[in-house]
């Protein structure tokens, strides 16, 4: 890029001409290498038009304003992060405006009255498209998108209003979707006018801060359907790094103003951002987008917009689309790895990574990442303990290369404490189980099934350990004080072993556990620091105790006087061993009444010993527990919800995926066997689906992948057919014997699936 200045003048808006708009997209490639300088807006449509004469193709016009090269490198290059800087900190506090939003700006420039309403513009747009005559449609969107300051004459409900808060943009948005839903079905002509004007709007040049109504602009620019074409992602690209390239501040008020966007409006541009970042990475055609030397800017600025739409999903009360509608599937075929290492070696710095914005990466692509993780970490410590050995002349012996577990099933829990407090420095080494006085080699099965007996076990009620709450069905941490914790830390250590080695358990802790266990993601230097003391809400308690939950908020909603008719103190009673004892939420609490005018506080506090400060101990201990196995950097890329999938699997069960995906060996798929086992497995209640999965695999529970990761086989076994099924849970392997009838399979295999616990594992 040179620095010339580049214009063009109003009379050359008619003479030259857009590139058709509807070219196929397809996929396309993302290069990285050394740092280019970015081209100007200009400097594309100078090379599109020197391509004309040879393709037939012109690209230009109406443009009023010029921006030299440095300027683009200006607003360009020193991009600021929309989302939380995931090493340094876990969010970004969007409700604190930021020091930027109270300086003063400049005097809002006067807006021209445009007075067209809803109803006008679809009447016109009826009778442009019964007569063919479409000169007052033409003039509505060639001087509407002309430039921002007619934008917001055309969309602002009041013209010259101000709308500088965050609760409202100010923007008429029925009238601005009705615009855009007739603008695909308009003449080329006229859609191109629009593309035209929006370079027009882009070239101007930027002096001070953005106005509100720039903000505006932006706003409705970013909800054009056109973007959908890949003919236009060079003037959509520029768009997208003027939006990634502002303040803080303008962030903030963008994020705030796009969580009032109907739902269905809200995906659209989420939807076209994905596929252009999709579209850069793979092209199907190498000339159908500029050279990717020229363009690496492209992807960081379309993730940076696609960080406010998430920022705004995650800010709004009740989220606008499920997050995992923000994964990228395309992402699972890049080097992710690659990513994860210049995200650690760079943090979130100006080198780019997909790891600064883990809400683009699918929780198949974090296993992935947190799986080689580990396996990295695992060679390391095998390594060590081999060096160690060798350097003193010892025989070397490869159960060093594993982490060896011997328990006896009279005494699983006391032997599993030992045994892991035993071998702490061990923890990272491949998991190996053997039971005493039994023979047999654990290739996954007797891993799968020391985990579920000793889940089992630990969690049962007698045990004490844990309550479970009836009402939501999941468990919650005893408050009874003890001597010592190491049961808990040992449940957390078995937490972080299966996720690393990727079996998943059937424990049922509630969503607000996995985000204690996330604060923070990684273990303190400090051992004196504070952990997994996360914010709390009544929402985070009506997941465990939808009761109590319930009660308080009718002590918040409660109209008569709160202090006489509920008698409470700030105070809480719980029972320990049969004994009822009073803490006190506050200094002097026993003795501060209740009222209209501090039960937010009271409300808060109860919420906070509840769910934190009375459970301290025994969640410290089962957070240092579970670090010990799993500390990693991967971690700061989950969601709670992630990390609970990558403990527990998915409950979802689809059999017809499992049969898809199926392998045979003995058996071909259209045999009569195989067909009535799938005709009675498809047929199954979900209980019995679940015992099944429970008998072929060791875990009722679906991995993170789906049912394909699961590599489920089914396999002939040549004894007679009143022989019951048998499974090998460590390759995933159902035998079944030569059964003929459909009736047959399914009473042989409903008595074995029923009856599995100590049956057929291995």
């Amino acid at each position: 890029m040179d620095g010339d200045h580049f214009a063009l003048s109003g009379v050359e808006r008619e003479r030259e001409r857009l590139p058709p708009i509807y070219n196929s997209s397809a996929p396309a490639g993302f290069g990285r290498g050394a740092k280019q300088p970015f081209p100007s807006l200009g400097t594309f449509i100078s090379t599109l038009s020197q391509r004309r004469d040879a393709g037939g193709r012109s690209f230009s016009g109406g443009m009023t304003g010029t921006l030299t090269g440095t300027q683009w490198l200006r607003h360009g290059r020193d991009l600021p992060p929309i989302c939380s800087d995931v090493r340094q900190k876990q969010r970004l506090s969007i409700d604190t405006l930021p020091p930027e939003v109270k300086a003063p700006f400049p005097s809002d420039p006067i807006i021209p009255l445009r007075t067209k309403t809803t109803k006008e513009f679809q009447e016109d747009m009826e009778r442009a498209v019964q007569s063919g005559d479409w000169r007052e449609i033409r003039e509505f969107y060639l001087t509407t998108f002309d430039s921002f300051i007619e934008i917001n004459a055309a969309f602002k409900r009041e013209a010259n209003g101000s709308f500088n808060t965050i609760d409202d943009s100010g923007v008429n948005a029925k009238f601005v979707n009705a615009v855009y839903d007739a603008l695909l079905s308009t003449p080329q002509d006229i859609q191109k006018s629009v593309l035209k004007g929006i370079i027009n709007s882009l070239l101007r040049e930027w002096k001070g801060p953005r106005t509100k109504d720039d903000l505006r602009a932006y706003l409705i620019l970013a909800q054009n359907p056109q973007y959908s074409s890949t003919s236009t992602y060079v003037i959509y690209a520029h768009l997208l790094r003027q939006i990634a390239a502002l303040s803080e501040a303008d962030h903030h008020f963008l994020v705030h103003w796009l969580k009032k966007v109907s739902a269905r409006r809200f995906r659209q541009p989420v939807e076209r951002l994905m596929q252009f970042i999709s579209t850069r990475l793979f092209p199907a055609e190498p000339d159908e987008l500029p050279p990717l030397a020229k363009c690496s800017w492209w992807i960081p600025s379309a993730t940076k917009v696609l960080g406010l739409f998430n920022a705004a999903n995650s800010v709004s009360s009740t989220p606008i689309m499920p997050f995992t509608d923000f994964y990228n599937i395309t992402l699972e075929h890049i080097d992710f790895m690659e990513e994860y290492r210049t995200w650690q070696n760079y943090g979130n710095s100006n080198r780019f990574s997909f790891c600064q914005f883990p809400f683009i990466l699918s929780t198949v692509v974090k296993k992935a990442i947190i799986q080689k993780d580990s396996e990295q970490q695992m060679i390391s410590q095998a390594r060590q303990s081999l060096v160690s050995k060798v350097s003193r002349r010892q025989r070397v012996d490869m159960n060093l290369l594993f982490l060896n577990i011997k328990v006896r099933r009279a005494q699983l829990l006391s032997d599993s404490l030992d045994e892991l407090t035993r071998k702490r420095c061990d923890l990272k080494k491949k998991l190996r189980v053997t039971f005493v006085g039994e023979a047999g080699l654990d290739m996954g099965g007797l891993t799968k099934e020391w985990f579920l007996l000793l889940v089992r076990q630990i969690f049962h009620t007698d045990y004490g350990m844990f309550t479970y709450m009836k009402d939501s069905r999941c468990h919650w941490f005893s408050s009874w004080k003890c001597d010592n914790y190491s049961e808990f830390q040992l449940v957390g250590t078995l937490m972080g072993l299966a996720v690393y080695n990727s079996i998943a358990l059937d424990i049922h802790f509630p969503l607000y556990c996995y985000r204690k266990l996330l604060t923070p993601p990684n273990v303190p230097c400090d051992q004196n620091a504070l952990v997994g003391m996360a914010n709390t809400t009544l929402e985070d308690l009506q997941q465990i105790m939808p009761e109590l939950a319930h009660g308080l908020g009718e002590l918040l909603s409660y109209e008569g006087n709160v202090e006489e008719d509920f008698y409470l103190m700030f105070q809480v009673f719980q029972e320990e061993m049969g004994v009822v004892k009073s803490h006190n939420l506050k200094a002097g609490g026993d003795k501060i009444p209740v009222t209209k005018q501090n039960r937010k506080e009271y409300v808060q506090l109860y919420i906070d010993f509840l769910l934190n400060k009375s459970i301290y101990k025994q969640f410290a201990a089962f957070y240092h527990g579970f670090h010990s196995v799993c500390a990693s950097d991967a971690l700061m890329l989950l969601r709670p919800e992630e990390v609970e999938m990558l403990v527990c699997g998915s409950p979802e069960l689809d059999m017809s995926a499992l049969q898809k995906a199926a392998q045979y060996e003995g058996y071909s798929k259209t045999e009569t066997t195989v067909r009535c086992f799938w005709d009675v497995v498809l047929s199954f209640p979900l209980e019995l689906q679940k015992k099944l999965l429970h008998f072929a695999t060791g875990s009722d529970r679906v991995p993170v992948g789906g049912m394909a990761d699961l590599n489920f086989k089914i396999s002939k076994i040549d004894v007679p057919t009143d022989w019951l099924p048998i499974s090998h849970t460590c390759f995933n392997q159902i035998c079944l014997p030569p059964y003929r009838t459909r009736k047959e399979l399914k009473h042989k295999l409903t008595i074995a699936i029923s009856n599995a616990e100590g049956f057929g594992l291995e």
